[in-house]
């Protein structure tokens, strides 16, 4: 069986999760359920940073020490992930001590190799971003206070003694990777930015190592030193896959197949973490996705703007589940079909209306009512087999099945959609497939074939085609909306639980046989 390793970044825990982490959950939840149904092995992490001065700051803010605080903070992590039905594996905590003996183990390593020393470090520190700016990036502000070229925060200066990494040492190395492996960084222009702003200019030696800050990993043999944040967050990534603790879970599972991290630090992921490897002697990961920004609506004249904190726009994914009565679906929808996943996106109330009662409630939950309904009352709640397909008919399941056919590349259409995170698109596809569905109604008239006992084949055969459409939908969608793939499974009637079933058989067009529909509530009450 072949096997997928997919990971997260960890954010940090020293505040409640936001919208924006809802996004990258998700989508890699998808790409983790879909490569299941798919029939790979699948090994799924995230978790939580905890360590750093802005859990100190924030702890200290809160009146609680760090280790209380933490504790706190990251429940609302976990507990949101499973409201949002994420389907992770592994959730990693770097206070964790398994991960704290598999970063000295690391650090050892990198030593060992020569990629470590000790110096002096001056500059301009950016607390919200645990990292310096040199000082051409850092930009000036009209009293002159240095302001950090991404969030715009004020930076604070530092002089410290300071473990360095050999960072520049794999300049050319890096250089070389990437070009080697030209779907290493995702998107592809991504890419571009990394070597044009990183590596052309050449790379620094970068400070891995804090003295004014007690709360992290110990430096192996130096205790005046915790490890920097970054040095020790990205290492996540194999202690969560046993380096450090479990040889055979980490031969299996390392080199993870992809890292799904924010744009703002791909950075570290593309060329701080694969040095760090190569110098540690260990592969990089296959492949890093990083995907854009939700934005959030000012105003109908204003537009939309960067979600943050302190501007006070931060929208909170509890209250969007929770308007929908618990069930998560029509956020991991919305999530999914409104915004590409490698650019920039927006969220508001009326999007996300507009966009849960056209395509959710009006086309695939109507559908669904329409349908089993009629097979209730036209053939006692039974999906009579079908009789000749005619040429009306074999275009709605050519439409219907076209995701799963195969793609040049000899895989599904679907997986070459799901590996390169183009969920809207392949949603627009699926959704394609749902009206082609509510137009063969219209053109065939079941209501009128029940009228003609001459029709009656022909009405089987209309309705076979609506419900086991419906079931061809169900796979479709069920990585990305789970409880409503579900729920159409279930009101189909179909006897054999979705996971037990290979993708083999679900990719098939004619896998209902004498199923008795059960159809429940409808799925989406129209707001």
């Amino acid at each position: 069986m072949n096997r997928y390793y997919i990971t997260t970044a960890i954010p940090y825990a020293n505040s409640a999760p936001h919208i924006g982490h809802a996004l990258e959950l998700t989508g890699a939840d998808v790409a983790a359920r879909a490569k299941r149904m798919l029939g790979y092995d699948v090994y799924f992490q995230t978790g939580t940073d905890e360590h750093g001065q802005k859990m100190l700051e924030s702890a200290a803010k809160a009146g609680r020490s760090v280790r209380e605080f933490a504790d706190e903070i990251v429940p609302r992590f976990a507990g949101l992930w499973r409201e949002l039905e994420i389907s992770f594996d592994n959730f990693v905590r770097t206070t964790d001590p398994r991960h704290a003996a598999g970063v000295t183990k690391f650090w050892n390593a990198v030593r060992e190799n020569g990629d470590i020393y000790l110096g002096r470090y001056e500059g301009w520190y950016s607390v919200s971003e645990e990292v310096f700016h040199l000082e051409s990036q850092a930009q000036t502000a009209p009293d002159g206070r240095k302001l950090s070229p991404e969030t715009g925060e004020e930076l604070v200066w530092k002089s410290e003694n300071s473990y360095f990494f050999r960072w520049s040492r794999y300049n050319d190395a890096l250089t070389n990777f990437v070009r080697a492996n030209p779907a290493f960084i995702a998107p592809a222009f991504r890419a571009n930015e990394m070597v044009n702003t990183f590596l052309k200019p050449g790379l620094q030696d970068i400070s891995i190592s804090r003295t004014s800050i007690q709360w992290g990993i110990p430096v192996p043999g130096d205790a005046l030193h915790v490890i920097y944040v970054w040095f020790d967050a990205l290492i996540n990534y194999i202690t969560g896959a046993g380096y450090g603790s479990d040889v055979e879970r980490f031969a299996q599972w390392w080199p993870a197949d992809m890292h799904v991290v924010g744009k703002d630090i791909l950075k570290f992921h593309t060329l701080l973490w694969p040095a760090m490897l190569m110098s540690a002697g260990l592969d990089p990961p296959r492949r890093v996705f990083g995907h854009g920004f939700v934005n959030t609506r000012v105003s109908a004249v204003d537009g939309f703007e960067k979600m943050s904190k302190s501007k006070g726009n931060v929208v909170d994914p509890h209250a969007l589940i929770a308007r929908f009565g618990g069930n998560p679906d029509p956020l991991r929808y919305f999530l999914m079909r409104e915004i590409d996943f490698g650019q920039d996106g927006a969220y508001s109330p009326e999007a996300m209306t507009a966009r849960y009662n056209a395509d959710l409630a009006n086309t695939l939950g109507n559908l669904l009512a329409r349908t089993l309904t009629m097979v209730e009352k036209y053939q006692d709640g039974i999906v009579a087999p079908p009789g000749a397909y005619c040429a009306r008919d074999e275009a709605v399941i050519s439409a219907l099945i076209a995701p799963f056919q195969k793609s040049p590349n000899g895989n599904s259409v679907y997986e070459e959609m799901i590996d390169n995170f183009r969920f809207n698109t392949l949603l627009a596809d699926i959704w394609t497939g749902v009206s082609r569905l509510n137009g063969y109604i219209t053109e065939q008239q079941p209501f009128k074939l029940a009228n003609d006992a001459a029709r009656k084949d022909r009405l089987a055969t209309v309705l076979y085609i609506l419900c086991e459409g419906l079931r061809v939908i169900a796979a479709q969608i069920a990585p990305f909306i789970p409880r409503t793939a579900a729920a159409i499974w279930t009101q189909l009637g179909v006897a054999e639980p979705f996971d037990s079933v290979p993708f083999e058989r679900l990719s098939q067009w004619g896998f209902l046989r004498d199923a008795r529909v059960q159809r429940g509530e409808n799925l989406f009450p129209k707001i």
